[in-house]
């Protein structure tokens, strides 16, 4: 079987039991996370006491919660908030993109081995053209639609599915998030320091004030990246 082409008629039917391999994953892991006790370990006190029993490997454990949190469809705005919330605005961008690449990659991966087989054999001649574009505009088209904050997890298990080669994903992943990774961290890491401090003086300073104008034009950058695309 071609990774990139048509899957041959002998191989159909393994292709479909991949793709309910795949359905039932996605199915399991939005239960798992929403209607069993693991929804009560994701908040900010329960992560951030784990972590501290962590010590010096806790920056590494949060890395690896995200990556398996993404896989689990744990919505991705969701962990960068407890990442931002535990860490700080600073450290928490760093740890919550490592994080999030490894889990795009990963997520990536787990749709490409079950999914991808499935979807070629649905590919005719008139999404083939499609398919083969993505292939060659990969790291284009994945840039763009993370500028333009197209969901997050739902985006890396169906990349997965077209032909689009894993490092022009990863790249263009890695460099797509960094300006809303970093605004969305800063903002919410900003006010938990606030928090924290029990300073309530310190609302009214530049760093929140910044911290705000970031978060205000983070709504306005799908905007201006279709405009300057064309786009209406």
């Amino acid at each position: 079987m071609q990774e990139n082409g048509q899957v041959p008629t002998g191989s159909r039917s393994k292709a479909i039991v991949k793709a309910l391999i795949l359905a039932a994953f996605i199915v399991g892991a939005i239960v798992l996370v929403r209607f069993t006790p693991v929804k009560g370990y994701l908040t900010t006190g329960q992560l951030g006491r784990f972590l501290d029993t962590a010590g010096l490997w806790a920056p590494l454990v949060f890395i690896l919660i995200y990556t398996v949190g993404v896989c689990l469809f744990v919505p991705g705005t969701f962990l960068t908030g407890l990442g931002a919330a535990i860490f700080g605005p600073y450290l928490g961008f760093i740890y919550v993109w490592f994080g999030a690449i490894l889990g795009a990659s990963a997520a990536f991966v787990i749709g490409r081995t079950l999914g991808r087989e499935f979807a070629a054999s649905l590919v005719g001649d008139r999404l083939k053209k499609y398919d083969e574009a993505i292939e060659r505009n990969g790291f284009a088209t994945v840039l763009y639609l993370r500028l333009v904050y197209f969901p997050f997890t739902p985006m890396n298990f169906g990349m997965g599915l077209t032909r689009v080669r894993f490092w022009d994903y990863i790249a263009g992943t890695g460099l797509g998030i960094v300006v809303g990774t970093f605004i969305f961290t800063f903002f919410i890491g900003t006010l938990k320091e606030v928090w924290t401090s029990g300073d309530w003086g310190q609302l009214i300073s530049f760093k929140v004030f910044f911290s705000l104008a970031l978060f205000g034009f983070s709504f306005f950058i799908p905007k201006i990246i279709k405009k300057l695309r064309g786009e209406t």
